[in-house]
C-alpha cells in the first residue's frame, strides 16, 4: 500500500501539468503520478508531426471557446482564468521559447517536442513529483477519509486528492472502472480524422491541395471553409479535420457513410458564378474551357472539366448551357461518397469521456465526489486540430490543481 497528498491517474498532458501546479503551490505534498504504460507524455512527444503544437494564439475566451466543438460554455468561463498566453508565460519562465505560425499555432522555437517533454521531466524531478509506470487503475472506491485507488497489480494507493486524466481512448472498456465507481462517463468516438473517398475518383490527383475550399455534408447544416489536401484515400486537410470533429456524433450515427459536397471555390455562391461564366460566354476572346485561369489547380480543373463531359478544346463561346451547368455543379458542390474514415491513430482525439454535468466548472472536482477530479481529454471536452486540445488540458489541469492545492 502506498499513501499520498495526491494520486493522479495518467502521465500525459494534463496529467503531468497538474501535477507540476500542485507541487509549486504545495512544495511539500507528497504527489503520485500512475501511468499504465512504459511512457510518459506520449501525445506530447507526437503531437505537430514531432514539433509538438503546444497551444494557439488566440488569447481572448469567447473567440477561442468557440473552437471547441463540445464544452464551449465550460471553456469560456475556464478561459479567462488560463488561457494561452498565460502557458506561454509558463513554459517561458522554464526556459522554453516558443513561436506562433502564421495559422496561429504555437510551437516551440527548437521545433522539436523533446523541448517540452524534457521540461516537463525535469520540473517533475525538481519538484519531488513520484512517477510509477506500467500501474494501471482498476477501480477507485472511498475508505475513512481517503480515496484508494486500486491497480491492475492488485495494489492499493490512498490519497486526499485523485485527479483523472488518463486521456482519450478509443475502446470504451477503458473507462469501465469509472463507471463502475459512480463516474458518469458519456461513450467515446472518433474525432479528427479524414474521409475515405472507396471510388478513386480523384486519387491520382493526391497532393493536390487547394488553400480556400468549403466542404459541407449533405442534407445537414455541417460544413467548414479552408484548405482541402486530396489524398490517395479521399479527403483532409485542415476544412475536412475541423468538419469530422464538429459532425462527429453525426458521422459515427452513420457508420461514417455519408456524401460531403465540395466548393472548390470557397465561398462563392451558385448565381455568382454563373454570372461570370455566362460572361466568358459573350466575351470577344473565348478561351479554351480546359485552359481557364482559376484559383483551382490546373490538373484538377481539367478532371472537373471531364466529369462535366466538356472536351478539351471545347472554348467558354461554344460551351452550352447545359455542359456549363453541370461544371457549376462539379465545382462548388463535388460529390464524394464517403464509406468510412482514417483517423490519426498516434493522435487519436476522442468526442465524450466525463460527463460535464457532474463536475464543478471552477475547480474540475467531481459533484458527487468530493475530493476527486478530472482533467484533460478524459473529459467530455474535444477541440479542433491547430493545439486547442493540449490548452484545454492545460486549463482543466490548472483549474483542477488550483482547488486541490487550496483545499490540501
Amino acid at each position: 500500500m502506498t499513501r499520498c497528498n495526491v494520486a493522479i491517474v495518467g502521465g500525459g498532458a494534463a496529467g503531468f501539468f497538474c501535477a507540476l501546479q500542485v507541487a509549486q503551490a504545495r512544495p511539500q505534498a507528497k504527489i503520485i503520478i500512475l501511468e499504465k504504460t512504459n511512457q510518459l507524455l506520449s501525445k506530447v512527444r507526437i503531437s505537430g508531426g514531432g514539433r509538438c503544437n503546444v497551444t494557439h494564439k488566440c488569447f481572448e475566451a469567447a473567440p477561442l471557446a468557440q473552437h471547441y466543438p463540445r464544452g464551449r460554455a465550460l471553456l469560456k468561463k475556464q478561459f479567462r482564468l488560463f488561457q494561452p498566453a498565460d502557458m506561454v508565460a509558463w513554459l517561458a519562465e522554464r526556459g522554453v521559447a516558443t513561436k506562433a505560425e502564421e495559422d496561429g499555432r504555437i510551437f516551440p522555437v527548437t521545433d522539436q517536442s523533446e523541448t517540452i517533454v524534457n521540461c516537463f521531466l525535469r520540473e517533475a524531478q525538481k519538484a519531488n513529483v513520484e512517477i510509477q509506470l506500467q500501474r494501471e487503475a482498476t477501480g477507485l472506491t472511498r475508505q475513512d477519509s481517503e480515496w484508494v485507488l486500486h491497480t491492475l497489480r492488485g495494489e492499493e494507493v490512498r490519497a486526499k486528492k485523485i485527479v483523472l486524466a488518463m486521456g482519450g481512448h478509443a475502446k470504451p472498456q477503458a473507462y469501465q472502472w469509472l463507471g463502475e465507481a459512480g463516474v458518469d462517463v458519456t461513450p467515446t468516438i472518433p474525432s479528427l480524422f479524414t474521409f475515405n473517398h472507396r471510388d478513386k475518383t480523384f486519387a491520382d490527383l493526391m497532393g493536390i491541395s487547394v488553400a480556400d475550399a468549403e466542404v459541407r455534408l449533405a442534407g445537414t447544416k455541417f460544413l467548414q471553409r479552408g484548405a482541402v489536401l486530396i489524398t490517395h484515400w479521399g479527403l483532409s486537410g485542415p476544412a475536412v479535420i475541423k468538419l469530422s470533429a464538429w459532425a462527429a456524433p453525426f458521422l459515427h450515427q452513420n457508420a461514417y457513410r455519408f456524401t460531403a459536397l465540395v466548393n472548390w471555390l470557397g465561398g462563392i455562391k451558385e448565381d455568382e458564378l454563373r454570372n461570370i461564366w455566362l460572361a466568358l460566354r459573350t466575351a470577344t476572346r473565348s478561351p479554351k474551357v480546359a485552359n481557364y485561369a482559376s484559383a483551382i489547380p490546373a490538373r484538377l480543373w481539367q478532371r472537373l472539366c471531364q466529369l462535366a463531359k466538356i472536351g478539351s478544346d471545347k472554348t467558354w463561346k461554344e460551351l452550352p448551357l447545359n455542359d456549363l451547368n453541370r461544371l457549376i455543379e462539379f465545382t462548388i458542390r463535388c460529390p464524394f461518397v464517403i464509406q468510412g474514415k482514417t483517423t490519426f491513430k498516434e493522435e487519436f482525439v476522442t468526442c465524450g469521456g466525463i460527463a460535464l454535468h457532474q463536475l464543478h466548472p471552477d475547480t474540475m472536482e467531481i459533484k458527487a465526489m468530493p475530493g476527486v477530479y478530472a482533467a484533460g481529454e478524459v473529459v467530455d471536452i474535444d477541440g479542433e486540430t491547430g493545439g486547442f486540445n493540449f490548452q484545454a488540458a492545460w486549463t482543466t489541469a490548472y483549474l483542477a490543481a488550483r482547488h486541490i492545492s487550496y483545499t490540501l
